[in-house]
């Protein structure tokens, strides 16, 4: 039930500065996102490319300026919902008078059931309906979500409530998609940290302001949902304020790419009956066939099996659907286990609020720090991936079996900052190497996986119509999880690490590497395309 917001999304905001280069190439060919759902700006979508320069910069400053700082205050506060981190406390407490069977096996798998539902046509409609509409809808969804908790008391009412959540949950995609079509592919790296910087700074400042309110403003649940539904209604006022972008990621490209494809053809017209034999003879070789086959979507999709075909990018991506799906469960259930663990008497000694904003905290370090690893990813990934969840698995194997709850807090903290120090090399190893149209598709397809996948588990062990467990032999089953992902992922370094020193010995030679192969980096250096034949690049 832990409803937080720092990850969908995950994410999957994706540095883009690195394809700069490329996308310009791109552009000029083909007229021209995230959970893998940035988008980019379709520089060639409008007009010829770009000339090559700091002209993304010097291109009206104060315009995109402007706008990327309205939606990083948008970002900010709509991510202020002081009363998200006590939604459990309010469902169990007598004002509700739920029990924890009811919150454990009733309502919380909605979540998980909402979010599969509804994130594909989220990440679809988000592309063609241009974001806003999206991010409108994700408003009305928060107001939703906080008008049940104040007015509504019965298990359906609450069950409802969480399917609002999911939705909010797979829209937020519209939010880290949105800012790149403000700014010109030069800037994409920048504003993805403004971006990122001023949605965990709303977490952050929401987590403290709840724990403060209530731990020394002594405030009931209720009035802490009434402030948040004023946060809310505000973020939803700021939605309705957006401009609206004129282009995005699939198909609002395809269509200007078609109106352009019309004009040249209304071109090739006049000059038919300017010289009728050589127009005919030149309109019948340069004729398009259409095909539904041609559309960037489908080429995307036909295309993601190249991803398969390298090791680090396949095992990157098995990595964000596994270890995603452990983490988010852990979030889903952690503050039910907390109640259980230490069913505080009084409000204010619940300090939930307090513990997410150090979460948060430590998650944003482990974030930054994680860009100044230097290793050699290609052959040490697999053994940092299973040192970091056997980790993991002891901290689940603590918070499932301790009756501290300043033990359960800690391990908890320290969890979520393990896996946010491998989601930037994640989003690196995977986003590095692809052109940005496969990139967004290929974390949409992972993030989609990865809900199945809990969807599948919450079915089978918490959702009252399976096994319907109490919380804590549910983080004895996460432990498990983590435990045969760690040994996989081990066997797999060993195969790895033995197989590159064989070939060392063998004269394939690793010795004469240069110093920045070390450093965190693209993972393939092949000229093998990926996405309209484009390679990938090395670093």
């Amino acid at each position: 039930m832990a409803m937080t917001s720092d990850d969908t999304a995950g994410s999957r905001e994706r540095s883009e500065g690195e394809k700069e280069t490329d996308q310009e190439a791109t552009d000029q060919k083909e007229d021209g996102r995230g959970h893998g759902d940035t988008d980019v700006e379709m520089v060639a979508s409008q007009g010829p490319s770009p000339p090559e320069g700091p002209s993304g910069e010097t291109e009206e400053p104060t315009k995109w300026k402007g706008a990327v700082i309205f939606l990083c205050f948008y970002g900010f506060m709509a991510s202020i919902k002081p009363g998200e981190p006590f939604i459990t406390p309010y469902l169990l407490s007598p004002e509700k008078n739920l029990t924890r069977e009811q919150v454990t096996n009733e309502i919380t798998p909605v979540l998980t059931y909402s979010y599969m539902v509804v994130l594909v046509p989220a990440f679809l409609l988000t592309d063609l309906l241009r974001y806003k509409p999206v991010l409108v809808i994700q408003g009305v969804s928060q107001v939703v979500i906080w008008l049940i908790l104040l007015l509504c008391t019965s298990l359906l009412e609450m069950q409802f409530m969480e399917f609002f959540y999911g939705i909010t949950m797979a829209c937020r995609v519209a939010y880290s998609s949105y800012i790149f079509s403000l700014v010109s592919p030069a800037l994409y790296q920048r504003v993805a940290g403004y971006s990122r910087s001023a949605v965990l700074l709303g977490v952050f400042t929401s987590s403290v302001l709840g724990q403060l309110l209530i731990s020394f403003g002594e405030v009931s649940f209720y009035t802490l949902s009434a402030v948040s539904l004023g946060f809310v209604s505000f973020g939803l006022t700021l939605s309705v304020c957006l401009p609206w972008p004129k282009r995005s990621l699939f198909f609002n490209r395809a269509r200007l790419r078609e109106q352009k494809e019309a004009a040249a053809l209304a071109a090739r017209s006049e000059l038919d009956k300017m010289n009728p034999k050589e127009g005919a003879a030149s309109s019948a070789a340069a004729a398009p066939s259409p095909c539904w086959r041609d559309s960037v979507f489908v080429q995307m999709l036909l295309e993601v099996r190249n991803v398969a075909r390298r090791p680090n990018l396949r095992l990157w991506s098995l990595w964000w659907v596994f270890n995603s799906t452990g983490y988010y469960l852990v979030l889903f259930y952690v503050h039910i286990l907390w109640n259980k663990v230490y069913p505080a008497t009084e409000n204010k000694n619940v300090y939930n609020g307090g513990v997410e904003a150090a979460s948060t905290l430590l998650s944003a370090l482990t974030s930054f720090g994680a860009g100044y690893v230097k290793i050699r990813w290609d052959v040490w990934s697999e053994l940092v991936i299973a040192l970091i969840t056997a980790l993991q698995a002891g901290l689940l194997l603590l918070m499932g079996t301790t009756d501290n709850i300043w033990v359960c807090y800690m391990a908890y903290v320290l969890f979520r900052g393990f896996y946010q120090f491998l989601v930037p090399i994640a989003t690196f190893q995977i986003a590095s190497s692809l052109t940005k149209e496969l990139c967004a598709l290929v974390f949409g397809i992972n993030t989609f996986l990865g809900t199945i996948l809990k969807s599948i588990i919450n079915l089978i062990f918490s959702d009252r119509r399976g096994l319907g467990l109490d919380v804590h032999a549910q983080f004895l089953v996460y432990f498990i999880y983590y435990t045969i992902l760690t040994v996989v992922y081990f066997v797999c370094a060993a195969v790895v690490i033995v197989r590159h020193y064989r070939n060392q010995r063998r004269g394939g030679g690793g010795d004469d590497l240069p110093v920045a192969s070390t450093e965190l980096r693209p993972v393939a250096a092949e000229a093998e395309p990926l996405s309209n034949g484009s390679g990938a690049k090395a670093q």
